[in-house]
């Protein structure tokens, strides 16, 4: 998949030794938790989500590599778990912190809903922290609207508005930093 700046491609194994530099920034982790991954535990990681559904098969695993369109420089992720037989989706984003502020977020994020809803996904969600302003906005830019609900992590729960279908922001000069 391709955006203004950005291709979207399928995460490997083989991504992990480039992504453990873009996800070493402990920052990151100030809202998401956990640390920056080892080499080792990102190549297991991603050996896991590559295959591209829970070991059940009841939840499919969308997770797509972000890189510059312009050098093929990784900058960040996004990923969206399929489930309810494609009906809903929780999707994510992190952005490395050496390319947040630039709008990267968004616009990856944006495809990925616009993929989903191709696909025919009618609920998409998201869980973001309540301090988590810039992921707030990365939100709210791609269409989602807080619900007053928490999960179990004390996470912010986010839906959709609006239809499938729906136009999304891709201007990438408003967005802030996000994970």
């Amino acid at each position: 998949m391709t955006t203004a700046r950005l291709v979207l491609k399928p995460l490997t194994e083989s991504d992990a030794e480039e992504m453990v530099g873009v996800l070493g920034a402990p920052e990151l982790y100030t809202f998401i938790g956990g640390e920056p991954p080892t080499l080792e535990a990102l190549q297991a990681r991603y050996a896991r989500l590559a295959i591209g559904r829970s070991p059940d098969g009841s939840q499919e695993w969308v997770n797509w590599i972000a890189r510059r369109a312009e050098d093929g420089v990784a900058v960040g992720t996004v990923q969206a778990t399929v489930a309810d037989g494609g009906r809903h989706a929780d999707v994510a984003w992190v952005v490395g912190a050496a390319w947040q502020g630039r709008g990267y977020a968004v616009e990856a994020a944006s495809a990925l809903v616009a993929w989903l809803r191709e696909r025919g996904v009618a609920e998409i969600g998201a869980n973001i922290h309540p301090g988590h302003t810039a992921s707030a906005r990365v939100a709210e830019r791609i269409g989602l609207a807080p619900t007053g609900e928490l999960d179990d992590e004390g996470e912010q729960r986010w839906r959709a508005q609006g239809a499938p279908g729906q136009t999304v922001d891709e201007d990438p000069e408003r967005t802030e930093k996000t994970r």
